[in-house]
């Protein structure tokens, strides 16, 4: 990062950036991406540019986009939500044909279904690749734009063995993100045509997401996802530990064949999830409190083995 090629990303001349870029695009199979400092302007933009004031999108009622994004799609496009009920995430096509509204005055244009693979709130869930398939068919169908928040994407690939650009081939943008499980300081990335991309950088711009000398912050994406895709199977199989761990612990509830990829949630009996967390956090372990008795718990390339041990028994000694 220290060492990166610089330049004004504003204007274009960002060597690192356009690397960046570029290399994202081959991954996903699409034709350009857009550098962006976070995946919720990554989602964002693509809602912006797909949707006109007034619409609607669908997607699951847990989803990142509706949960975390501050109202964004509301603020930032005037556009409404419409949640549909999935499991762990993962709604099927019959949903999505029964949120169809009837063309009339009185209803918001339906313009864009977002799917989330991998699904945060639905703990890591992995969706199934046919039926990716047969959402975005029925999406297709009816003239309907399709998102993947695919900020996790690269965990489902690992999981699977699909490729990232089998994923992605169905939906008109994916975001990615390079800070999470791929262990980048900071950054995403918005893909999809070269039209599309260039609206997102308008808008980018718009949103005050254009950056100047953006290559230092780049080159550490740049840099974990040439190195650190292959290694997500490592938090995979640490999750597992975790998860398996944490269950021989009376007290908590956690549903080890649930653990798809990298995240763990846990159930509290009898006790604040806040409280547990704050104490945790006094033993050098961090967690999410997600719910009054959920904690979520998420292995990255900064966690090993010993870390694991040492999470299980820092809950075992609080409780």
């Amino acid at each position: 990062m220290a060492e990166a090629e610089v330049g004004d990303d504003v204007l274009g001349d960002d060597a690192t950036v356009k690397e960046l870029e570029r290399r994202t695009s081959e991954f996903l199979g699409k034709d350009a991406a857009v550098f962006v400092p976070s995946g919720t302007m990554a989602n964002q933009l693509a809602i912006r540019c797909h949707t006109q004031l007034g619409d609607e999108m669908l997607l699951d009622a847990n989803a990142h986009i509706y949960w975390y994004e501050a109202g964004g799609s509301a603020a930032l496009s005037g556009v409404i939500c419409r949640t549909l009920s999935g499991v762990r995430g993962v709604f099927s096509s019959s949903d999505v044909r029964a949120a169809l509204r009837p063309k009339d005055i009185h209803f918001p244009p339906t313009r864009l279904l977002a799917v989330e693979n991998t699904h945060n709130r639905g703990g890591g869930a992995i969706w199934p690749i046919e039926q990716i398939q047969e959402v975005c068919s029925v999406a297709r169908e009816v003239g309907i734009r399709t998102h993947l928040d695919g900020a996790r994407l690269w965990n489902a690939s690992v999981a699977t063995g699909i490729p990232e650009s089998e994923y992605a081939k169905e939906f008109d943008s994916v975001s990615v993100c390079f800070s999470k499980g791929l262990g980048a300081p900071v950054g995403s990335a918005l893909v999809g045509s070269t039209e599309l991309v260039e609206s997102a950088r308008r808008f980018r711009k718009q949103f005050g997401g254009g950056m100047r000398q953006a290559g230092i912050i780049a080159a550490g994406g740049l840099y974990a996802l040439l190195h650190h895709r292959e290694r997500l199977a490592d938090d995979h199989a640490n999750a597992k530990r975790l998860a398996s761990g944490l269950s021989e612990i009376p007290g908590i509830h956690v549903s080890s064949d649930t653990i798809d990829t990298n995240m763990v949630y846990f159930d509290v009996e009898r006790r604040s999830a806040m409280q547990l967390t704050a104490l945790l956090k006094e033993m050098n372990v961090l967690a999410l409190p997600t719910g009054a008795h959920t904690i979520r718990a998420v292995t990255s390339l900064a966690v090993d083995i010993d870390d694991i041990f040492q999470a299980i028994n820092a809950v075992r000694d609080i409780l």
